[in-house]
């Protein structure tokens, strides 16, 4: 088939479509982030997503699909064992996670880690302990302020947290999470305490090569946007654009579009999760997807005819679901390019990295991943 010059990978953060058969194994039953967000608000504003198929992979209430999608929809089932930003992201660029990054929900980190953190920066820490990012803020915030002593807390995903007030201020082997977040704030008392867009995170490194390490190597252009540059630890990008939020990252984006390039481009637009999914707010996450879906017009008019848009999720985080914590669920794929014609299924995949083989062969590489590309059914 002829090799297309560049693909745009775009990640709705947290937009799972529904429990996997093997979520109760991650005591999520019943969950699904996209069919309970339409419940909740009766209908939602997304035209575009709705032209492109996303409402013939999963219709809701009033909600339905249109009777001639302009694009080939399906939904991907998670094979790493795992419901985390690294994990989803690894997989989809063709790096399957079969032991789990250690998590240490129960009672936090373990004594003899502490002490090395403390020791190290000469600082005692507070905190070290799972919580929710806010609520930790207002419960340690002003000890913070008045010790001068960072606060340190984890979550179900594997993540070493440090929060510090802006004005105040990698782990490996047996204990090896995948992300240290570090997390500054602003605010003087509790309640009033919030974070800033200064999150920076500090990952392991890829575990084996990925589609981004295959575009790289090949002489083209490895583009990240978002937090990509944090998930992968720049490994595989020629080049990054760390925006925060999703207006920013949107722009971002679209700058990348208007410049000529062969390859990837690979954008996380992470307010669906960090904002709204975590913090239980199914409204604000239906306005971020309604946002998105305004845009696609003008990112559909900046593609070249042979330029392939792929929109998808890495994991599901249900508003309404109890806690506020990832979910384990399928997410939906949506692929599109301006000469595609006609219906062609996609078929159930059973693995993100699908995407990566698929994108790989788009660019004419030999990378499959140990995964099935669906590039012949785009036609």
């Amino acid at each position: 088939m002829k090799n297309y010059d560049r693909i745009f990978v775009i990640v709705l953060d947290s937009l799972g479509i529904g429990a996997m058969p093997d979520s109760a194994k991650f005591g999520d039953i019943g969950v699904d982030t996209f069919g309970h967000i339409l419940e909740k608000m009766g209908s939602l504003e997304i035209p575009n997503l709705r032209k492109l198929g996303m409402l013939n992979l999963h219709p809701a209430g009033k909600m339905a699909g249109v009777e001639n999608p302009k694009g080939r929809y399906t939904h991907l089932g998670e094979a790493s064992n795992g419901k985390d930003t690294m994990t989803g992201h690894w997989e989809m660029m063709g790096l399957e996670v079969t032991k789990p990054f250690q998590t240490f929900t129960e009672t936090g980190f373990p004594p003899e880690l502490i002490k090395e953190l403390e020791e190290r920066p000469g600082h005692k820490v507070i905190g070290n302990k799972p919580a929710s990012g806010t609520a930790i803020l207002d419960e340690l915030g002003e000890e913070h302020l008045a010790k001068r002593t960072p606060i340190v807390y984890t979550s179900a995903d594997s993540v070493f947290q440090i929060a510090a007030h802006e004005d105040v201020v990698m782990l490996t082997g047996d204990l090896c999470v995948g992300r240290v977040i570090a997390r500054p704030f602003v605010g003087e008392k509790a309640g009033a305490f919030q974070r800033t867009s200064g999150r920076r995170d500090f990952s392991v490194e890829p575990f084996s090569r990925t589609l981004l390490d295959a575009v790289k190597d090949a002489g083209m252009e490895s583009y990240g946007v978002g937090k990509i540059e944090d998930i992968f630890a720049l490994r595989g990008l020629t080049g990054s654009n760390h925006a925060a939020g999703n207006p920013a990252c949107i722009e971002a984006w679209l700058d990348y579009m208007r410049k000529p390039f062969d390859g990837l481009c690979f954008t996380n637009l992470v307010d669906t999760d960090m904002l709204y999914g975590h913090r239980r707010d199914p409204q604000g996450f239906a306005d971020a997807l309604a946002y998105f879906d305004s845009k696609l017009p003008e990112i559909i008019d900046l593609m070249g005819d042979e330029d392939l848009l792929v929109i998808t999720a890495d994991h599901g985080c249900d508003p309404t679901f109890k806690g506020t914590d990832h979910t384990r669920e399928h997410i939906p794929l949506l692929v599109y390019h301006k000469g595609m014609k006609g219906l062609t299924d996609l078929g159930v995949r059973k693995t993100y990295a699908d995407i990566g083989a698929t994108c790989a062969e788009w660019l004419g590489l030999p990378e499959r991943f140990g995964a099935t590309s669906f590039a012949d059914k785009l036609k």
